[in-house]
């Protein structure tokens, strides 16, 4: 992997971002104009998660993110589905917690291939030290999960911290706000589903460009920080 940590992470929700869509084009047109403003801010790492779109749909959608990411810093992946980010060309994949092991998908991908994966204890991340990095949550109460789902806080995610051979980002509730305790618990960085939202749309929503400026003047306001951004 080529991009530095700390990582800013865009994951995408078609159905949230556009709620008032009358059809799944109108959807997608919404996911491509917010990654587009998202790579031109220079956010690290856009993980199309759409689960529910069909390979067809969900591979052209990629090449084009792809296509749009390709003079940049941006790193494309998909969510679970390697078939279809090999196929479109994408940096990598994205596995569920319960997904299959890492050790057998990077071999799907070319040379290079970023494969991450979902984690949500310790022991998950002790048992996924053959992927690049894990993202771990949910670390806040988050307006993407039901109200009572668990929450593991900063203490879960500094114990998968501590677990992990591998960086770990942090998901869930995440907010500029919180952002210093995550890294302040060793997080190699942030990712975040409603930040990225249009402003209005959720409590918290900053649009692309604004999340990935106020991430970044988060994780750099204090000297202390414990990941820099050097390879």
């Amino acid at each position: 992997m080529n991009t530095p940590f700390p990582w800013i992470c865009l994951v995408t929700d078609r159905r949230g971002l556009s709620p008032g869509a009358r059809t799944t084009r109108d959807e997608l047109l919404a996911v491509e104009a917010q990654v587009a403003e998202a790579i031109a801010a220079g956010v690290d790492l856009i993980q199309i998660r759409e689960p529910d779109l069909d390979a067809a749909m969900l591979a052209a959608l990629t090449k084009r993110l792809v296509d749009r990411a390709a003079d940049g810093t941006t790193r494309i992946i998909v969510n679970d589905r390697a078939d279809v980010a090999r196929a479109a060309g994408a940096a990598g994949v994205h596995l569920r917690a319960d997904g299959p092991p890492a050790a057998r998908v990077r071999p799907l991908g070319p040379s290079g291939w970023t494969v991450g994966r979902s984690i949500h204890t310790p022991e998950d991340a002790r048992l996924a030290n053959a992927t690049d990095y894990v993202i771990f949550g949910t670390v806040f109460r988050s307006g993407s999960k039901p109200a009572d789902a668990p929450i593991a806080g900063v203490e879960g995610l500094s114990a998968a911290v501590i677990a992990s051979a591998v960086p770990v980002l942090a998901i869930g509730g995440i907010t500029p706000a919180g952002t210093v305790a995550c890294r302040d618990a060793g997080a190699a960085g942030v990712a975040a589903i409603g930040a990225f939202f249009p402003p209005g749309l959720r409590p918290g929503a900053l649009g692309p460009a604004e999340a990935v400026l106020a991430f970044r003047r988060a994780w750099d306001a204090s000297p202390d920080a414990k990941v820099t951004r050097s390879s």
